[in-house]
């Protein structure tokens, strides 16, 4: 589970209060038979009102967050973490217009806590799941066997939940994203409780030094509405859409020794936008899962495609260049990113792909094709060689196909220069709006330098650095 944070509920200290148990959500599962399992050092933390309840006495605070009817969803069918997950969008802030506006006292101690066991980052997630797998041991068979890259994901939800605390849009919009992914984990509203005692258990074992009542209270608001939120998107989600989805290879196109272009037809409707991307599972390593964006815009036969690197050791994306074959059984999540072009507006399109992040590009050029476009799109495609350009074909007939279309191979090793510093040369571009796709490294410098060159942050669209980061493997 990748457990993130914000703010909302009462005071949370520690102590026997006698109450109704942690973060209670909604609707309260039944007490498990057997009584409660053992735990280790610590005891339990204080039992937490429902969320909804009026808080008792003069439990009002500023950095409450509240999800409300009116907070806009992502303008896709279904939102996560990574090619990349959950993906939260861009870390890169709008820059504002007039000054920040003050941090809640909610957001100070949060940020605080976090800061805190920032240095020790491992060492606190690798205790919350020792502490949720003693408690809890029912749970374990909801994770994969290897935890390397689970531990990842939950110091990266809440870094992303911490830096967004006071900003309900984003943050509730990621929550409901956790919310609908985690359907395909089969994460229940009753887990909740259990994931937030030993998520504030560990943060209270080592950010010992500056923890205290106030700071538990902070973290007890924050996970209680920021379970309710994921379980709300959960449970409508629940309404439309099955948690995932199976789809058979029909095709499997091994392009270079470790670049795959596969091809799927899932078992029923897959409604996605281009530009977006889903989490895939593979019958050999069960419960990890990967993300990968879609390599076209969705298709009248309803197949599917993905472009998919081997990486050293890369369960997933190894099992699925080297041993996936037309026949095998595959799962998908649901579709994810914000990636995507708005077609209300004429603005051109400035794309960088580096690598297998050609895919996503590739897709968004065949939506602005479907839509009867004519905006100009210019297209960088990155490599470090010659052969790594393994879908240049494809992009140059489509080049000769939409004369407003227009791609530009940059192979570092011939050009001797980086593909986000390419983009200078030519221009300008503040008629335009930028998409990112490739590795971490070249997302950062290629925000950068199209920053530095005048392009808002506003209108670069990229998938989340820190997801591509424990993605792909």
């Amino acid at each position: 589970m990748d457990a993130p944070t914000t703010a909302s509920a009462d005071n949370g200290t520690s102590g026997d209060s006698g109450g109704g148990g942690w973060f209670t959500p909604h609707s309260q599962p039944p007490t498990p038979p057997g009584g409660e399992p053992p735990t280790p050092e610590g005891g339990r933390l204080a039992a937490m009102r429902p969320v909804g309840r009026s808080p008792v006495g003069d439990g009002t605070h500023q950095g409450r967050i509240q999800p409300t009817a009116s907070t806009p969803e992502h303008r896709h069918s279904e939102p996560e973490p990574a090619h990349q997950g959950i993906r939260p969008e861009p870390r890169t802030p709008v820059q504002p217009s007039a000054p920040e506006p003050r941090a809640s006292p909610d957001a100070v101690l949060i940020r605080r806590t976090m800061s805190e066991i920032g240095p020790i980052a491992d060492k606190v997630t690798s205790y919350f799941y020792a502490l949720l797998f003693v408690r809890y041991p029912d749970l374990r068979s909801l994770f994969p066997a290897a935890m390397d890259t689970q531990r990842d994901r939950l110091l990266t939800a809440l870094l992303t939940a911490a830096e967004h605390i006071d900003n309900t849009e984003v943050l509730v919009a990621y929550l409901q994203n956790l919310g609908r992914g985690h359907r395909k984990y089969g994460t229940r509203p009753e887990h909740y409780p259990a994931v937030g005692e030993c998520l504030i258990g560990a943060l209270s074992k080592y950010a010992s030094a500056i923890w205290d009542g106030e700071s538990e209270a902070a973290w007890v608001r924050a996970y209680t509405t920021i379970s309710q939120v994921m379980i709300d998107a959960a449970a409508a989600d629940e309404l439309r859409a099955p948690p995932w989805w199976h789809a058979e290879v029909v095709s499997h196109d091994l392009r270079t020794p470790d670049v795959a272009v596969i091809t799927m037809r899932p078992d029923q409707p897959y409604p996605f936008l281009a530009g977006q991307y889903t989490s895939v599972e593979t019958p050999w390593w069960p419960r990890i899962w990967r993300h990968y964006s879609f390599a076209s815009a969705p298709r009248s036969d309803g197949l599917l495609s993905f472009h998919v690197k081997a990486v050293p050791a890369g369960w997933v994306s190894n099992a699925l260049v080297h041993r996936a074959r037309p026949g095998d059984a595959i799962r998908l999540g649901p579709p994810a990113g914000t990636m995507t072009v708005d077609h209300t507006k004429d603005n051109g399109l400035l794309c960088l792909g580096g690598g297998t992040g050609i895919a996503p590009i590739k897709a968004l050029v065949e939506d602005v094709a479907g839509h009867g476009d004519r905006r100009p799109v210019e297209v960088f495609y990155g490599a470090r060689t010659d052969h790594d350009l393994y879908d240049i074909d494809t992009m140059l007939r489509l080049q000769q196909s939409h004369p407003w279309l227009s791609v530009r191979p940059v192979v570092d090793a011939l050009a001797h220069v980086q593909l986000p510093d390419v983009i200078r040369e030519y221009g300008p571009w503040h008629e335009y709006d930028a998409y990112l796709s490739g590795p971490p490294g070249m997302i950062r410098s290629g925000v950068d330098a199209l920053r530095n060159i005048g392009i808002p942050s506003e209108r670069i669209r990229h998938d989340s650095v820190d997801e591509l980061a424990v993605a792909e493997r």
